[in-house]
């Protein structure tokens, strides 16, 4: 048996045959279905924001184990309360992702800022308002509009502008802990892997994913690995390396959605090489050897 066909059961049969509904009839949610969806994600932000506010105060080196974790926990419900209704299928993998990464990518960035209230209420400002603007994505996501109305392109397009934030931050974090060059390759790649995941799934709203679906994320996180590895052996700013890997992720993961969605024209393809020829040639011109 091959290894997508491992990873693809993973997503299918483990996870999935988990039975979500049960929760649904539980008597401690019913009261939700009476409060207003923009209310509850009003709320939902307003507790994240308040898990995030709380982990400012412990010291990251002794704590960011279990922060991760609650951050990780907090998001996952916050997201099922704001979202609630309709989830089924994959949708209990991937309308959580962006919530999670999203979350975990901004704790880890504020460990790199100053631990002041300068810094940590314009933080906590703009996180709130990112927060709430990736679950107002992942509402729209959950509740299926079509895929030909302005509401679905606008929610897409901001999506992936929120993956790009989010692998720009992790890929700055974890070369600032100065792994290995294995394991930060590692990292990378597995986060292109999850994140690509949710994008490709977004393109369409399947209820499961096929083998062709997991191929589609290996051929973007494994040349991003293979790209990983090879900017931790070039002398530059951690800065520019996530820049740069940035620029690559949303090069490759444009070509490939806009073939998945059947718009892989000339000019998009131009358009995504151009940007990463662009950064790249930046990145050059910064190297000191």
């Amino acid at each position: 048996m091959s290894f997508k066909i491992h990873i693809m059961q993973f997503f299918n049969n483990i996870l999935l045959k988990m039975n979500f509904s049960i929760l649904l009839k539980k008597r401690a949610f019913k009261f939700i279905n009476y409060i207003p969806k923009r209310v509850r994600i009003v709320a939902m932000t307003g507790a994240m924001s308040a898990a995030m506010l709380t982990s400012t105060f412990f010291p990251f080196s002794q704590t960011w184990q279990l922060f991760v974790l609650i951050l990780l926990l907090v998001a996952y419900l916050t997201t099922y309360i704001a979202v609630f209704e309709g989830i089924d299928g994959v949708e209990w993998i991937a309308l959580f992702i962006m919530p999670i990464l999203f979350s975990i990518a901004l704790y880890l960035f504020y460990s790199m800022l100053p631990v002041r209230w300068l810094t940590r209420l314009p933080f906590l400002v703009l996180f709130s308002l990112g927060y709430y603007g990736v679950l107002l994505t992942t509402n729209i996501f959950n509740i299926g509009v079509d895929r030909s109305l302005h509401l679905y392109r606008a929610a897409f397009s901001i999506n992936f502008l929120f993956q790009s934030l989010v692998i720009f931050i992790f890929t700055m974090v974890i070369l600032s802990f100065r792994l290995s060059f294995f394991i930060n390759s590692f990292l990378l790649g597995l986060i292109c892997f999850i994140l690509s995941f949710q994008l490709f799934w977004s393109v369409e709203l399947p209820e499961t994913v096929g083998k062709k679906f997991i191929t589609f994320c290996l051929v973007l996180s494994v040349p991003l690995t293979e790209f990983a590895l090879l900017l931790s052996f070039i002398p530059m700013s951690i800065n520019i390396a996530a820049l740069a890997f940035t620029a690559g992720y949303y090069a490759l993961s444009g070509i490939i959605y806009n073939y998945i969605a059947e718009r892989l024209f000339p000019n998009v393809i131009r358009e995504h090489v151009s940007v990463f020829v662009f950064v790249i040639v930046i990145v050059l011109l910064t190297i000191s050897w």
